[in-house]
């Protein structure tokens, strides 16, 4: 996902993306713990798509 994506969400779109994210991210902790999970890049790909939606909402939140 790239920023410019982002950035072009709605709020909402993008706390329900996060949510979303999150989830992706708790169920590839327990593939990655029960000895499941083939592609470990995944991990930080969904780690890195969840910093970048954060960080859009915290400077949309200080923007006003």
């Amino acid at each position: 996902m790239k920023a410019a994506d982002v950035r072009a969400k709605t709020d909402d779109e993008l706390r329900d993306q996060l949510r979303d994210l999150k989830k992706e991210a708790f169920n590839l902790r327990f593939q990655q713990a029960s000895g499941q999970l083939e592609n470990t890049a995944q991990m930080r790909d969904v780690r890195r798509d969840i910093a970048r939606v954060q960080t859009v909402l915290n400077e949309r939140r200080q923007a006003q």
